[in-house]
């Protein structure tokens, strides 16, 4: 990994893990931001906040030497807004909801230094195939499903439900490199 060249205000391993993909520098910046959905805001516009809110309070809570990069990662399904399940029994009836149906996950970033703030949204469509009852219990079983938006990871054992992804992968995985990269150059740091 390269010498920190930016804060990231997030607690996903995801997240680290494609940053230091693209081989940037980061250091960790604790934040706790409500999640809370407006009235009538709308999927766009609320995951945009939280990322921007994320990188506020990263910026706050910094030692200010870098630029904070903030993100949130939302499921939307029928226009409804799927968050993290806060039970198996919460995980099994969004994963029932979502199968055999396509999906459009977004992933919002967010830029904050002393000068600027930028942004930037993805969006991917996710196809699921149908999920036979066992499967999603056994899904719900292994504990993965539980701090995930949806109720799963692309990147997990939930690969083997998606028939289709159109879009960025890394998006669905909570940080799309493209515009990650795209926004870090905005703030003249080098990437790979």
């Amino acid at each position: 990994m390269s010498a920190c060249s930016i804060y990231l205000a997030s607690k996903s391993p995801r997240r680290a893990e494609l940053l230091n993909q693209i081989g940037v520098g980061f250091e960790l910046v604790d934040v706790d931001v409500p999640e809370e959905h407006e009235i009538n805001e709308s999927a766009e516009a609320f995951v945009q906040r939280l990322a921007r809110d994320k990188a506020r309070a990263g910026w706050q809570a910094s030692a200010k030497h870098y630029p904070v990069l903030g993100a949130d990662t939302i499921v939307v399904l029928n226009g409804e807004i799927l968050g993290k399940p806060t039970t198996p029994a919460d995980a099994d009836a969004m994963l029932a909801q979502l199968s055999g149906q396509h999906h459009t996950v977004m992933t919002a970033i967010a830029m904050v230094d002393a000068d600027k703030e930028a942004s930037r949204l993805s969006c991917s469509q996710v196809f699921f195939r149908e999920i036979s009852e066992i499967e999603r219990k056994n899904y719900v079983v292994s504990g993965e499903p539980l701090d995930k938006a949806g109720a799963y990871a692309v990147q997990g054992l939930a690969a083997v439900f998606i028939e289709r992804l159109v879009g960025s992968y890394s998006g669905v995985m909570g940080l799309p490199l493209s515009e990650t990269a795209d926004l870090l150059r905005e703030f003249t740091i080098q990437v790979i």
